[in-house]
């Protein structure tokens, strides 16, 4: 009787839609669904024709090139690059062994921002430590001279949540690390996958801390490494990590819109980050989310000039320290957005949906939520936070939608050598932009107010 209920609800919703959204939204979502090609038409043409875009780069400069190219073929308006500079790190030389007592090499990457060791490499003692907080809980000068390693796990969850746990050893491990005395740190990699390919990331050292060399292993070296631990009194690594600092350079935005019918609306921002590590090609991580909004964009302009304008940030810099969302927010601070949404969690199906606005305007929201149900998107009361690069919706307090993708893999890919084309499944990447499209089509013809209640 549930089931047949539930059928019932779904073979209604298309009517329901037709009277609350643009002719032919609920159409163009269902053919998205089943035939869209732009979304993978972008990710597959930007890892191909550029790969790496590291942020601050020649590499970077080239992605932001193509997407503009790409941007006007396809028809979008006042497409632009902003440019903005920053502090440039860059990978150079990384090699990792034990020495002693059991000699053998182990697979590790640098975090960026890590120091060098300098080409001739320091060998140490490692102390192993279980969680984030036993290195907190070490006294001063605990660890002199030592290279401490950061070993606590990360596990699989669908919302991703297991990062917020594991992440801090990476985001300020290091740093913390230095305070005791480290010469170096290492890390297990905040990642959910059994391969030899470590996770970078970025890791931070706040003013008046020395910057130490810092490293992550794979997850079958620190298993390894854990081993070896309660087999010695002590074991002794040699660490040979030279990235270099290369000053200021410059990264930017690519901005660009499908322009809505009344310009003095707020607009609709949807958001992406077009730099990647330089570990894999960034198809996932987050070519995918710039395709993925893109071709929704697109979708909903197919119905009909919107309302209201739909602007798209193509960010960039946002893997080392989110440059280009800040950026934004201070060159467009002043320009009220209506609602805010970005695509950075790869390209697995969307599964529930969440909002800022769920009881200031619950009539919106239960209409977003009623729209997208007929593509497996659950309702929710969570209180969306938007992505990184949308700062500006945050500090303007105004409305916010997180599209809560399905990262139960997400984990495995992120910041590895594995960020490539063949991970993104294209029947996913299809539900992706078929539930962007149905919601920016609602949004983007809202004549009514968006922003939550004060």
């Amino acid at each position: 009787m549930k089931s047949f209920a539930f059928a019932v609800g779904v073979l209604a919703m298309p009517a329901i839609l037709h009277a609350q959204a643009p002719a032919g939204l609920a159409e163009q979502a269902d053919t998205a669904l089943e035939a869209d090609r732009m979304a993978w038409d972008f990710v597959e043409g930007i890892t191909t024709e550029v790969g790496p875009r590291m942020p601050g780069t020649e590499a970077e400069a080239r992605g932001r090139k193509w997407a503009m190219a790409w941007l006007e073929a396809n028809g979008f308006a006042n497409v632009a690059n902003e440019p903005y500079m920053m502090q440039t790190w860059l990978r150079r030389e990384e090699e990792a062994e034990i020495v002693s007592p059991f000699p053998q090499p182990m697979a590790i990457t640098a975090l960026g921002n890590s120091a060098s060791t300098g080409p001739e490499g320091i060998t140490a003692q490692v102390v192993g430590l279980p969680s984030y907080a036993a290195l907190q809980a070490l006294p001063d000068g605990a660890l002199e001279g030592k290279i401490a390693f950061i070993t606590h796990d990360m596990r699989v969850t669908q919302d991703g949540s297991g990062y917020s746990f594991a992440g801090p050893a990476r985001w300020t491990g290091p740093a913390v690390a230095a305070s005791k005395g480290a010469i170096a740190t290492v890390i297990r990699s905040i990642g959910t996958d059994n391969h030899r390919t470590p996770h970078t990331g970025g890791t931070n050292f706040p003013e008046g801390t020395r910057p130490i060399p810092a490293g992550a292993l794979s997850n079958p070296d620190a298993d390894n490494l854990e081993r070896m631990l309660e087999r010695a009194e002590q074991v002794r690594m040699k660490l040979v990590l030279t990235p270099q600092v290369v000053g200021e350079t410059e990264s930017g935005n690519v901005v660009a819109e499908i322009t809505g019918r009344d310009v003095s609306l707020p607009p609709v921002l949807l958001a992406c980050h077009l730099d990647s590590w330089d570990l894999g090609t960034g198809a996932i991580d987050d070519g995918a989310g710039c395709g993925i909004i893109a071709a929704a964009a697109k979708n909903v302009a197919a119905t009909g000039q919107p309302l209201r304008t739909i602007r798209l940030l193509f960010a960039g810099a946002e893997e080392v320290g989110v440059f280009g969302g800040a950026a934004y927010a201070r060159a467009h601070g002043d320009e009220p957005v209506a609602v805010a949404i970005e695509s950075d969690f790869g390209a697995d199906r969307i599964w529930r949906i969440d909002t800022n606005f769920a009881e200031s305007n619950e009539g919106l929201h239960n209409r977003l939520a009623e729209a997208v149900a007929r593509f497996g998107v659950a309702p929710s009361t969570a209180v969306a936070t938007g992505g990184a690069d949308i700062g500006i919706a945050r500090d303007q307090g105004t409305a916010i939608i997180d599209l809560q993708q399905d990262g139960t893999r997400y984990f495995d890919l992120h910041h590895t050598p594995d960020d490539t084309l063949d991970k993104v499944d294209p029947a996913q990447l299809r539900q992706n932009v078929a539930v962007w499209t149905q919601v920016v089509g609602i949004l983007a013809n809202e004549a009514g107010s968006i922003k939550p209640a004060e």
